[in-house]
C-alpha cells in the first residue's frame, strides 16, 4: 500500500524486452532497496527485480502494459516514485493501492494565482468515483478533486510544492496520466450496484 506522497523522481536509464516483460532500469536516490519490494512508479505498483548503487529494475507484464502508459516510457522519461508504506508511517495523502484504473488525458491546463489547474478526462465509470474535494491519485500523486468537469472528468488544483517536486509540473494538453480512484469509493459503488441489481 502507498499514500501518494512522492519522495523521489526517477529517470528511466534503460528499456529492454525480457522474459519478465518490459524491463526498466530506473535511476533513483534510494540507497537501501531490497529485491522483491514494491515501488509505485507513476502510481503503478511494480516489484524491484534487481538493484544497485542508485538504480533498480522493474518489469511490466502485458496486463500492466494494457492499463498504463509504461509501454511509452523511454530512456530519459521521468517517473514519480514512492516506496510502500510501513504500518507505523503517517498517511500524509490517502490510501493508494498502486492499481491504475485507467489512463486519463489532460484536456486543459491553466493558472489561477499560485495554483496550476489541470483538467483530466477519464472514462465515465471512473468519473463516477470522483466527488468535489475527494481523493484521487494521478501519476502516483495523492491529490484533491478541485471540481468535476461535466460527466467526463475532474479538475486538479496543484500547489507549487507538488508542481516542483513531481512530474506534474510538466503536464500539457494531451498528456496521458495514470489515474487511480479512491478505493473506498470503489467499494461503495460496487455495493450499491449489487443492491440495485437485487432490486430489479
Amino acid at each position: 500500500m502507498f499514500t501518494g506522497i512522492v519522495d523521489d523522481v526517477g529517470t528511466i536509464e534503460r528499456v529492454a524486452t525480457t522474459a519478465a516483460g518490459r524491463e526498466l532500469r530506473i535511476r533513483t536516490r534510494y540507497a537501501d532497496l531490497v529485491d522483491g519490494e514494491s515501488i509505485a512508479c507513476n502510481g503503478a505498483c511494480l516489484t524491484v527485480r534487481e538493484h544497485g548503487e542508485g538504480w533498480f529494475t522493474v518489469a511490466a507484464v502485458v496486463t500492466t502494459l494494457d492499463r498504463t502508459t509504461i509501454g511509452d516510457w523511454r530512456e530519459g522519461t521521468k517517473v514519480n516514485l514512492e516506496r510502500a508504506m510501513r504500518a507505523s508511517d503517517r498517511i500524509g495523502g490517502h490510501i493508494v493501492q498502486g492499481h491504475v484504473d485507467c489512463v486519463g488525458e489532460v484536456t486543459a491546463v491553466s493558472r489561477r494565482g499560485d495554483a496550476l489547474l489541470v483538467d483530466v478526462a477519464v472514462p465515465e465509470e471512473i468519473a463516477l468515483l470522483m466527488v468535489p474535494h475527494g481523493s484521487v491519485t494521478v501519476d502516483g500523486v495523492s491529490l484533491t478533486v478541485n471540481a468535476l468537469v461535466g460527466g467526463e472528468g475532474f479538475q486538479l488544483s496543484i500547489i507549487e510544492y507538488t508542481e516542483g517536486r513531481t512530474t506534474l509540473g510538466g503536464l500539457r494538453v494531451g498528456s496521458r496520466v495514470h489515474v487511480e480512484g479512491d478505493v473506498i469509493a470503489k467499494h461503495v459503488q460496487r455495493l450499491f450496484a449489487a443492491q440495485r441489481a437485487a432490486l430489479t
